[in-house]
């Protein structure tokens, strides 16, 4: 399970949105990119929030990560620039590859805390990788689960003083 997995920035463009066809297909129309991607297209975005990796020239795993502010942060105290990982996605039949891992872990090299919302039965994947559930708080959480992971360069004091 020691593969090299290289993890690529996806260009915003009409390749990638055939590709991202593939994933709505498989269900999940929540973790669908398509409307996130057009939307790009629309606006020609230059700097693309998604990653993927390809085997055999096949989009088969996916995320989005978004840079948020300090100014605008709700999950850190005190608050600071993180990273949104969103719609971590990997086909059926390329499962248990290692491929999830590599994006998460592609996610946490760039040194940013990260916060994502995990789906019921992801949450072990999550844990085992470094991420911690937040106590629930309705006006901030909206029925979403979010999880965090700091960088370990932060201090231990930062990371028991998440909100």
């Amino acid at each position: 399970m020691a593969m090299h997995v290289l993890v690529e920035r996806l260009n915003i463009n009409y390749k990638t949105l055939e590709e991202f066809r593939k994933f709505r297909e498989n269900g999940l129309e929540e973790l669908s990119m398509l409307e996130d991607l057009q939307a790009n297209l629309i606006e020609d975005n230059s700097s693309s929030p998604f990653y993927g990796i390809y085997h055999d020239g096949k989009l088969v795993a996916r995320m989005s990560l978004y840079p948020i502010e300090a100014r605008f942060d709700r999950y850190f105290t005190p608050p600071r620039d993180h990273y949104e990982l969103w719609k971590l996605e990997v086909l059926p039949g390329y499962k248990g590859r290692g491929y999830g891992r590599a994006l998460v872990n592609h996610a946490k090299s760039l040194g940013r805390p990260i916060k994502t919302n995990v789906r019921y039965g992801a949450q072990d994947f999550f844990v085992k990788l470094g991420f911690r559930p937040l106590k629930y708080s309705p006006t901030r959480d909206r029925g979403e689960n979010p999880y965090v992971w700091i960088p370990q360069e932060q201090t231990e004091e930062d990371a028991t003083r998440l909100r």
